[in-house]
């Protein structure tokens, strides 16, 4: 896809973040848009932002865990724009917690929204997509769908398994010789607001002695690295190469460095970083193992 002029673009998540990002640059390059998200007021004002370069936007409100609904929105929108040509699977939520004592519940509530809703996303739109001639599925994964980090490993599964699916989605649909493409997006710390609207497990709290709060504040801050419209702009460049995989940031970059030398041995370094910020942030006189 070397031209996004005259596409139609669907985009999940696009009421902030990467999603809202996505849509105002697809919009300024002429893509009509159908943009979805759980909060109806964030994805009135990302429509009301792209429609200022004169492309027709739709909006749905959606909870891509819920699988009858993502099909219904991909008929709204072939039905609305007479064709898709790219979905963007983008919605995703972020959960802190041991592997140990993470709730049933809330594993669930992640994997529905960050697993389920790319896997929704691609299966409705897929049809779609086919019938556009030209089409292309952009699954957003993580830097963490390529490394594992400790307290997050629901998160840490949710977006290797997006990385697994998008991968042989990619491989399956060049067997068939489809006219359409798939690539996956592993971004690094992008300042969104994912880590303030995440979910704290309690055992964390417990063991850290950071109430929620201070645990979100301190994720937000780590995650400041990438601005969402830089992040949008290298996705898209990457659709237009057809690249299999686009990494997003240079902590991204340098990670994904560091897990392609170092193999499984990645790990201890990744131990001793979080050791040393834990013991910089212990309080004086604090006896608690690192």
């Amino acid at each position: 896809m070397k031209s996004f002029q005259g596409k139609v673009a669907a985009i999940t998540g696009a009421g902030s973040g990467i999603g809202r990002a996505l849509a105002i640059e697809l919009a300024r390059r002429g893509c009509a848009l159908a943009l979805a998200d759980l909060d109806a007021l964030r994805l009135a004002e990302t429509q009301a932002l792209a429609q200022a370069d004169g492309v027709r936007v739709t909006t749905s409100a959606l909870d891509v865990a819920n699988r009858q609904a993502v099909f219904d929105w991909a008929e709204r929108c072939r039905t609305e724009h007479g064709k898709v040509n790219l979905i963007f699977n983008n919605a995703g939520v972020a959960l802190t917690s041991f592997a140990e004592t993470t709730a049933q519940a809330d594993f669930e509530w992640l994997m529905g929204i960050n697993f389920w809703g790319v896997v929704h996303g691609t299966q409705a739109f897929m049809p779609h997509l086919r019938a556009s001639g030209e089409g292309h599925v952009i699954n957003i994964s993580s830097l963490f769908g390529i490394m594992a980090m400790p307290t997050q490993s629901a998160y840490n599964a949710s977006k290797f398994a997006v990385r697994g699916f998008t991968e042989a989605l990619r491989m399956e649909l060049e067997l068939a010789e489809a006219p359409v493409s798939a690539t996956c997006v592993h971004p690094g710390g992008i300042a969104t607001n994912i880590a303030m609207a995440g979910r704290i497990d309690p055992a964390i709290e417990r063991v850290s002695g950071m109430d929620a709060q201070a645990h979100r504040k301190r994720a937000h801050k780590m995650i400041q690295v990438t601005t969402p419209q830089s992040a949008a702009r290298q996705i898209l460049t990457g659709v237009e190469r057809n690249a299999r995989r686009v990494v997003v940031g240079p902590d991204a970059k340098l990670m994904d460095l560091w897990t392609r030398i170092f193999g499984s041995w990645y790990q201890p370094l990744v131990l001793r970083g979080v050791r040393k910020l834990r013991a910089k942030e212990r309080p004086l006189g604090d006896s608690r193992p690192a």
